[in-house]
């Protein structure tokens, strides 16, 4: 059915991530196919690495520790962005065919009123990808 799922992460919340990172897991089982994690950082230090190097690395561990947990197959794709905030959602578009996935696997935040003006990681991914997307709420 699917080839490889694309999965995004965000390494300075994980937490929240937790149904998304199950459903990933889960499909990854049932499908017999790899997950590829994406993440993406700035150039300039931040809360998670200081160095895009380091950023790299700790995402391939996050990559590590998922394969580990849920036996599935593994690996990461880091992204360095310009201004990781206006960016991410053409980055991820584009990611997709960089990684040759065919699903996408994302967390999303509970819609507010906000959301009537700017529109979701997810459903700008959704709306301007080929790969199919699911999204997965964190409740």
């Amino acid at each position: 059915m699917f080839t490889r799922i694309m999965a995004p992460v965000d390494l300075s919340d994980t937490g929240a991530l937790t149904r998304a990172l199950e459903a990933t897991a889960d499909l990854a089982r049932l499908h017999d196919i790899p997950v590829v994690y994406v993440s993406a950082t700035n150039a300039q230090p931040t809360s998670v690495a200081k160095s895009p190097k380091e950023f790299e690395k700790k995402l391939q561990a996050f990559a590590d520790a998922q394969a580990q947990t849920h036996g599935i197959s593994t690996s990461a794709h880091a992204m360095v962005l310009h201004d990781k905030t206006a960016d991410l959602d053409n980055a991820l578009v584009e990611v997709i065919d960089t990684v040759q996935a065919d699903l996408v696997v994302m967390a999303s935040h509970d819609p507010t009123f906000f959301d009537h003006f700017w529109s979701s990681n997810g459903g700008a991914v959704a709306r301007n990808s080929n790969a199919s997307v699911m999204i997965v709420r964190g409740k």
